[in-house]
């Protein structure tokens, strides 16, 4: 808090005045102070208060929510389904045959039934089946596997519906059965539809 600064009446003023006469000045060409002007009494001097002008800035924050979040998401890239697979598949038999096939025209010469077996007894079933329908040089052949059902449990690891509907279309184009496959597609609805899968076998060399 600043102190007021003193101020002489008009009394200390004469008195003043009358004893600077009775002196002798020491240096007598140095011009004499002014006196303070005095101030009316209860009223204190009130400076004017100088402001600084605004000043730029150090930083320039830029808080615009969302202002530089991504506009749009990735699309999640999902595995294509069986279906997808055997329709991209390279056509590698004659295509008005390929045709007739999948438009239920042809008719299958032999047919297995999987459904409703495991993993360990469909495999050897499947291998057998396939093999001596080459050997006997059938060309077209049913697999029927079932649309599958739902049993996943709620454990950490998906089970995935249908586990022979997907695992057949492996075991054909893998060893020893790709020798003797030529195509797979699913079958026409009066066939079994999603169900079932239609096997064209090769030529016997």
């Amino acid at each position: 808090m600043s102190r007021r600064k003193k101020t002489l009446s008009g009394e200390d003023k004469d008195l003043w005045d009358s004893v600077r006469k009775t002196t002798t000045p020491l240096h007598p060409n140095r011009p004499a102070a002014p006196l303070a002007r005095p101030e009316k009494p209860g009223i204190p001097e009130v400076k004017p208060v100088q402001r600084k002008a605004p000043g730029k800035p150090s930083l320039n924050l830029d808080l615009e929510i969302g202002r530089h979040a991504a506009t749009a998401s990735r699309a999640h890239d999902l595995a294509p389904t069986i279906s997808d697979h055997l329709t991209q598949a390279p056509m590698r038999m004659d295509r008005k045959k390929f045709g007739k096939m999948r438009k239920g025209q042809l008719v299958p010469e032999a047919r297995i039934d999987l459904h409703g077996m495991t993993l360990a007894q469909a495999h050897p079933a499947l291998t057998r089946f396939i093999l001596n329908s080459w050997a006997m040089e059938r060309r077209l052949v049913l697999v029927i596997t079932g649309k599958g059902k739902h049993r996943d449990e709620g454990g950490p690891i998906p089970v995935r519906k249908g586990v022979l509907k997907h695992q057949v279309p492996h075991w054909l184009h893998s060893s020893p059965l790709r020798e003797a496959v030529l195509q797979v597609s699913e079958a026409h609805l009066k066939h079994g539809g999603t169900g079932a899968y239609y096997v064209y076998l090769r030529r016997q060399k």
